[in-house]
């Protein structure tokens, strides 16, 4: 799973049937220290998650389980908002 934040939703008149009633999305990955990293992407939403919320989302095959038994033709999908994040970061031997 990764870590992001809804910077923005997408709208669109004609889509696949499938992904009817089902909201998209855009998500800004980010590190565990919440820095942005890589590029915004399109993701479907099964959480009810709005803009400027810190989510978790998964890629791949295992981000259309959530949609189960429709069959919903996302590659990422957040799969859960996140309340706290608490980061331990132990120092290296140097």
């Amino acid at each position: 799973m990764y870590l992001g934040k809804v910077v923005g939703r997408v709208w669109a008149t004609v889509k696949n049937a499938n992904l009817d009633g089902h909201r998209l999305l855009i998500v800004q990955p980010l590190t565990p220290e919440l820095k942005p990293t890589g590029r915004r992407i399109v993701v479907a939403d099964c959480t009810g998650a709005g803009a400027g919320e810190l989510v978790y989302w998964c890629r791949g095959r295992e981000s259309t389980f959530p949609f189960l038994p429709d069959e919903v033709p996302a590659d990422s999908t957040i799969v859960g908002i996140v309340d706290e994040l608490t980061v331990k970061r132990t120092k290296e031997a140097g």
